[in-house]
């Protein structure tokens, strides 16, 4: 977005990388229309603040490719049926986002112009320009690679001084909290330390690409209210990922 950064934030360029397991709630699969309303809300409250927002959805509700590719299905296929789940996130996100009054896109990487736009950098440019909160789907648009990759691809290409990843814990452990209570959690962390204790952030492609373009990388709880408002505006939430 063009102009002054809003009042009170630090970071008034922001790509915002949800889960795809998360909107499937409690039930586990599919699309949980509570879960879906309540991440709309926290970014409503974002575009409200005036933040530059881009959004990626992963596919995991659906269909994630590494697993379908671990059970015996070609993993370029299976890589392909997660892009397309991540459509359909996409999608859902919109719909009950312009219910709200917020007018979004949905770009994809993968042309499907029924649905969609085809995604073109300077046009996604323009949607942040007028406001408009852009959700990238279909991930990079190739196979192999994750939609953590294709969050950070996608911060870098519209400038943003932020990648937040939300997710069901509150930042970073030692190990999986949910699998090994002894786990620590970490609140700040250098990128080389990341890759060197080979710790689960996202993967390295995408340390990798943060690390070159010296994009820090919030990690906070998907499921708290409020926390991806109160990070950009500065606060300490979650842990930070940085140089």
């Amino acid at each position: 977005m063009s102009g002054a950064a809003p009042e009170g934030v630090k970071y008034p360029r922001v790509l915002l990388k949800l889960s795809g397991e998360a909107l499937a709630g409690d039930q586990g699969f599919g699309i949980h229309p509570p879960v879906v309303d309540a991440l709309t809300e926290e970014v409503r409250r974002l575009h409200e603040l005036g933040i530059c927002l881009g959004v990626v959805i992963g596919g995991g509700n659906i269909v994630r490719g590494t697993i379908a590719s671990a059970q015996g299905m070609d993993r370029v296929s299976a890589d392909y049926m997660g892009m397309l789940a991540t459509v359909i996130n996409a999608l859902a996100l919109q719909d009950v986002l312009e219910r709200k009054g917020v007018e979004t896109r949905v770009l994809t990487a993968i042309r499907m112009e029924q649905l969609a736009e085809p995604y073109i950098r300077r046009r996604a440019l323009r949607h942040l320009e007028k406001g408009r909160v852009v959700i990238f789907a279909g991930g990079t648009g190739n196979p192999y690679f994750s939609t953590d990759t294709a969050a950070v691809l996608r911060g870098i290409e519209m400038e943003a001084d932020v990648i937040i990843k939300a997710t069901k814990v509150e930042g970073v452990y030692t190990a999986d909290p949910v699998k090994d209570p002894t786990a620590e959690f970490i609140a700040e962390i250098s990128f080389m330390d990341v890759m060197t204790r080979d710790l689960k952030v996202m993967d390295a492609a995408a340390i990798s690409l943060c690390k070159e373009n010296e994009i820090p990388i919030i990690v906070l709880n998907l499921h708290e209210q409020g926390l991806v408002e109160r990070a950009v505006r500065g606060e300490r939430i979650g842990t930070l990922v940085h140089l």
